[in-house]
Formats: C-alpha cells, sequence, structure tokens
C-alpha cells in the first residue's frame, strides 16, 4: 500500500504552495484538499499565465491528475462552479465529498455582519462565511454537499433553520432569502455539481489500496490552525498535517513525507500577533517586490522579516521532512537580511511560541544580503550569501531545505 504526502503552510498562509503542489503533481496520480474553504487563495504560473484557485485543488492544471475536496473542506456552490468554468473535462478529474459542509450565501452575510459589530476588535475575517459555515458544523445545524442531490428537501430544512435564527437575522440585519429564489440556486447548484458529488473517503482508501500516488494540499498556515495557531486570530479549522487527516479520512499511518511550505520572509493578512513585522521602508519594499496581495481578498498583506522561532515550531507541529522555500528572489539587492532567532518575553530570551504571542519581541540576527538569484535553477549558481542564509535556516529549524523558488514560474525551482 503507498502512502500519501503532505503539503503544508507553516507561516501564516500565503507561503506559494500552489506553486509547490502544482511543481508535483506530475508524480501524483491525486491531490487533494482537506480543509478550509475560498478564504484560501492559490497562485500558480505557467507560461506567463496566472491562475488564482481557491477551491480547486492545484493538480487541475494537470490532465492526468484526479483532483479531490474533501470531507474537511466548507464548499460554496456558486464559487465551485465559476472556477470549475476556466477548465474543460473535469468529468472524471474533479470529486466532491458528499460529506463537505456547505458554505452558501447566508453565511457570508452572517460573517460580514459580526465582523462590523467587533469594531476595533475585528479578527480580520474574509467575510466569505468560512467560521460562520464551520460554527453550523459543529453545531451539528450545517447542511452537507451530499444533499445538493435532493434541492427540494435542501431547501425546505434551510428555510426551517432560517425561522428557528430569524430574531439573530433580525439583529444582524440580514434579510432572510425568497424561497423560490434560493430553490431555483440549490437547483442550479444540484445540476452541475451532482457528477462530481461522490464518498471520497472510500475512493482514496481504494487508491492507496491499489498504490496510486496521492498528494494532500493544505490551506492557508500552520499559524493559523484553530488549536495551535495565534488565537482569537485565526481561521476556523485544523490547519497543519493532523488536520489534513481528519479532513480526507486518512490515518496516521497512510502518511508519507510532510512538506514544509516557508517564504524566505514573513507576511500575514489580517489582525493578530506579527512579532516581525516590519512597518517602515523594508517591509513596504518587501510587499512592493513580492506583490504582496492576497489572492482571496485582495487586501495588501503585512510583511516582515523571517521569523525562525515560529517556524521551529510548526516544523514540529507537523512532523516536517523537508522545507520549500519561497520567493527567495524578492530579497535580491538587499544589502541586509534579518532572521529573528529568538524573543524577549517577560524579561527573557525564549524560543518558543507562548501562547501570548502578542507580548513578544523579536531578537534578530543579521546576514549580508544578496545581488540576484531571479529565475536561478542550479543551486551551485546561487550567491554565496544566498546559500549562507539557506543553511542558517536550516539550522535554526532542524529541517532541510529541498525546493528552492527563484521566481513565480513553475520551472525555476531548485531541487536539491
Amino acid at each position: 500500500m503507498s502512502k500519501a504526502d503532505i503539503v503544508v503552510g507553516i507561516q501564516w498562509g500565503d507561503e506559494g504552495k500552489g506553486k509547490v503542489v502544482d511543481k508535483l503533481c506530475e508524480n501524483y496520480d491525486f491531490v487533494c484538499r482537506s480543509a478550509g474553504g475560498h478564504n484560501a487563495g492559490h497562485t500558480i504560473w505557467v507560461n506567463g499565465i496566472r491562475y488564482a484557485l481557491h477551491l480547486m485543488p492545484s493538480g487541475v492544471l494537470h490532465p492526468r491528475c484526479i483532483n479531490v475536496i474533501g470531507n474537511g473542506v466548507v464548499v460554496s456552490p456558486e464559487v465551485l462552479i465559476a472556477e470549475m468554468a476556466q477548465f474543460e473535462n473535469l468529468k472524471g478529474r474533479l470529486y466532491i465529498s458528499d460529506r463537505a459542509h456547505l458554505n452558501l450565501a447566508h453565511h457570508s452575510l452572517i460573517d460580514i455582519a459580526k465582523e462590523k459589530l467587533k469594531g476595533d476588535k475585528a479578527i480580520g475575517t474574509t467575510g466569505k462565511g468560512i467560521g460562520p459555515s464551520y460554527a453550523d458544523k459543529i453545531n451539528r445545524v450545517g447542511h452537507r454537499v451530499g444533499e445538493l442531490l435532493e434541492p427540494e428537501r435542501l431547501c425546505e430544512n434551510l428555510f426551517k433553520d432560517f425561522e428557528e435564527n430569524k430574531i439573530l437575522f433580525s439583529i444582524l440585519e440580514i434579510d432572510i432569502p425568497e424561497y423560490e429564489s434560493l430553490l431555483k440556486d440549490l437547483k442550479r447548484f444540484s445540476e452541475i455539481l451532482s457528477p462530481y458529488i461522490t464518498d471520497t473517503t472510500r475512493m482514496l482508501w481504494k487508491a492507496l489500496d491499489e498504490d496510486k500516488r496521492i498528494l494532500l494540499e493544505g490551506a492557508q498556515g500552520s499559524m493559523l490552525d484553530i488549536d495551535h495557531g495565534t488565537y482569537p486570530y485565526v481561521t476556523s479549522s485544523n490547519t497543519i498535517s493532523a488536520g489534513a487527516l481528519t479532513g480526507l479520512g486518512l490515518n496516521p499511518k497512510e502518511i508519507g513525507e510532510v512538506i514544509g511550505i516557508v517564504k524566505a520572509y514573513t507576511t500575514r493578512v489580517g489582525n493578530g500577533a506579527f512579532p516581525t513585522e516590519d512597518k517602515g521602508e523594508y517591509g513596504e519594499k518587501i510587499a512592493q517586490i513580492g506583490k504582496e496581495i492576497g489572492v482571496s481578498t485582495g487586501r495588501k498583506r503585512r510583511c516582515g522579516w523571517y521569523d525562525a522561532v515560529a517556524v521551529k515550531y510548526t516544523a514540529r507541529l507537523n512532523g516536517l521532512d523537508s522545507l520549500s522555500l519561497m520567493k527567495l528572489d524578492v530579497l535580491d539587492g538587499f544589502e541586509k537580511v534579518k532572521i529573528c532567532r529568538a524573543y524577549e518575553y517577560k524579561g527573557e530570551e525564549i524560543t518558543y511560541i507562548p501562547s501570548d504571542l502578542e507580548n513578544a519581541k523579536p531578537i534578530y540576527e543579521e546576514m549580508d544580503g544578496w545581488d540576484k538569484v531571479f529565475g536561478i535553477r542550479d543551486y551551485d549558481l546561487l550567491p554565496e550569501n544566498a546559500k549562507k542564509y539557506i543553511k542558517r535556516l536550516e539550522e535554526l529549524s532542524g529541517v532541510k531545505v529541498k525546493y528552492i523558488s527563484t521566481s513565480p514560474e513553475r520551472d525555476d525551482t531548485i531541487v536539491l
């Protein structure tokens, strides 16, 4: 029996997982999403063409790959259908778990309204209904993708929910949709998506038994994990490698290599602790060169220096076998680069993540920068200072770098 490999983000998301998964896909039969929703955004560049994926697994750009949206994902039918329209011949190449939960229009309205009420204590949610969808799931009042197979029954059940929650809708100033309009939408969703809905867990078990190669594609980043991230400024799912198992129905013995994706610097979208954020010229320079705009939100990302403490923490959380270092080229031309090797916390120097990370201050070490790594595909051709930087990141994390990305293009990747 074969094992499933995992690609997981180990910062605050937006690390470049899409490019790595796209690069690896040629060696896999299945590519699977296990958590999150269309708050995820994976950008892939192929021959100068930019593809932005939100719900679709990144294997969709490889004709031989079968793409699976697992039970741990919250699915917006409207978004998924729009995304599917970019591609041809998806029959037999895309499957959606019948146990995945639905993320419908009212979830987004609730998300936006509740965030607005929090004022300056807002989490910085994407407003796409992810949290409310997961809340319904945990409260055992949610609705699953398999229910789209009977749209009339689903519509009736949704209106029972609306009736039970009409006080909440009134307080939040949200209009309950009209019955006929909602039913029309659900029928459309059903007509388009029904051929793709199945028991994906059983499918993957069969694939493993037949020695098929499976790649699990993480969403968001480990520092946004609902349990182990910078709570409450986190996403609503488990984004670490363990979450990939529950999100697809696999067990720990079925996992092979775990690859951690990390930028050569650090970014974050939304509010919450970010010890190495640089609010001055260097942070702005990184943002401009790296085009740090959220794929899903369109919001500018907060930028700062590499946080080796956070990476060491998430490396252990995920059981990393290797690292993929992304966007090394963004640091081209910097005279000096900084690495946060420890924190100052309550008068002491620490190298762990406290639960109140907002009270930790970075302790930096500085290294000489380099001229140009952009587009290099051979490790030996990298500038010496870039090699020293990579070596130091390996030392601080305890994990070897296996892949190095030197531009957004698929093939500008060094494999060690």
